[in-house]
């Protein structure tokens, strides 16, 4: 999820900075991919100027990157990482909170939005080709800072979706199970991330 939406918002004109993987080689890998004004680098590197973070890493290593990439205050970090288990096979927060949530308050400086984890990876980047049509998907978000939303907003257009600001933080207690019922629809189904896609467009 995290190297396509940084390649395709590289594409639409953004400075991107791909900044986290067990391997250099596989940063440097998507950002030549990019073909736009992208690059690697380090969590710090990617923080210390950025207007917004795209935070898409497993659940288990979300506490070495926010190590990593320092002093958050005032960025906007959208998040689609679900928090899922060791083995991906259940999330291991629900019902009276969500791992957004989890991570505002890991970052209370920071403007957290929940954002692209209801639709599969795989057809983020048909959308984009298909960005200039009058019909766009809609694509969730929520978040309970403004300016975060604003920013998450104009991401969210720029990859070719239509944003729908579906309220505050909490209500990714609602849309992480979903996004999780999306991707065991595109990953374990017959007719994958399309039939997920598809889904998701109905429901929204």
């Amino acid at each position: 999820m995290g190297g396509k939406l940084g390649t395709l918002l590289a594409r639409a004109g953004h400075e991107v900075v791909f900044s986290y993987a067990r391997r250099d080689e596989k940063l440097k890998r998507l950002a030549r991919g990019a073909k736009g004004n992208a690059r690697a680098g380090t969590p710090r590197e990617a923080a210390q100027d950025a207007d917004a973070l795209l935070l898409a890493v497993h659940w288990s290593r979300v506490d070495d990157v926010l190590a990593q990439a320092g002093d958050l205050a005032g960025k906007a970090v959208l998040t689609c990482s679900l928090p899922m288990n060791g083995d991906d096979t259940a999330l291991v927060i629900g019902n009276t909170s969500s791992g957004a949530e989890e991570l505002a308050a890991k970052i209370p400086a920071a403007r957290v939005v929940a954002a692209f984890n209801t639709v599969p990876s795989e057809v983020l980047l048909d959308v984009y080709a298909g960005r200039r049509r009058t019909a766009r998907p809609s694509l969730v978000y929520c978040g309970d800072d403004r300016r975060g939303k604003t920013t998450a907003s104009k991401l969210i257009r720029d990859v070719g979706f239509e944003p729908l600001d579906a309220g505050p933080l909490r209500i990714a207690r609602y849309t992480e199970p979903f996004g999780l019922l999306v991707a065991q629809l595109a990953y374990e189904r017959k007719g994958g991330p399309r039939l997920a896609y598809t889904f998701q467009r109905f429901k929204s």
